[in-house]
């Protein structure tokens, strides 16, 4: 089974939220590309405090290979990765071929924008529930539903960033990782 990640980031993304599932991934062993959704592979963070260099381009890229799709928040990175087609149809065709999609944040309304998992059990940010009243948002810290993960928010990445890894690992290898961070 491959458990090449995807993880997508559009200026404006939220530094902790990425930074901290491509963390787990690394220490997994997951293989992960981080895929520039604009025209540089320099990538600035929503606070401007981290740029970050993708490892392609997403007009370059070829994503049919991958296990996971990884969705960032941060404002305007949710919305900026909303805003482009191609993203809009690698979701689509992600999560309708069953593969893994992780959304966290504001990211979760790239989902609704895609058409895709209505009426799905998620969380997203407070700030973008409103957008979200086709999905049955139960809140809480990272909700798994079939082939989605959402999160909350900044506050919870690394559990996100886990609950990721969890579903592209063997349980050994997620155990070691979790005793290495000292999370229960």
């Amino acid at each position: 089974m491959s458990n090449k990640a995807y993880i997508l980031l559009a200026d404006g993304f939220e530094v902790i939220e990425a930074l901290a599932t491509i963390d787990v991934m690394q220490r997994a062993g997951v293989e992960y590309v981080r895929v520039a959704v604009g025209n540089t592979l320099s990538v600035k963070s929503s606070h401007g405090i981290v740029e970050c260099r993708a490892d392609i381009l997403l007009s370059d890229a070829d994503l049919s290979d991958g296990a996971a799709l990884i969705l960032p928040g941060g404002n305007p990175g949710y919305i900026n990765l909303g805003a482009d087609e191609r993203v809009r149809a690698w979701v689509a065709r992600y999560y309708t071929e069953g593969r893994l999609v992780a959304a966290i944040c504001g990211a979760p309304t790239v989902l609704a924008i895609s058409g895709v998992a209505r009426g799905s059990k998620i969380t997203c940010h407070s700030s973008v529930r409103e957008q979200m009243s086709e999905y049955n948002v139960v809140g809480g810290n990272v909700v798994e539903e079939g082939n989605l993960i959402t999160g909350a928010g900044a506050g919870v990445s690394v559990e996100f960033a886990l609950a990721v890894v969890a579903r592209l690992v063997d349980e050994q290898t997620l155990a070691r990782i979790k005793k290495g961070m000292e999370v229960a």
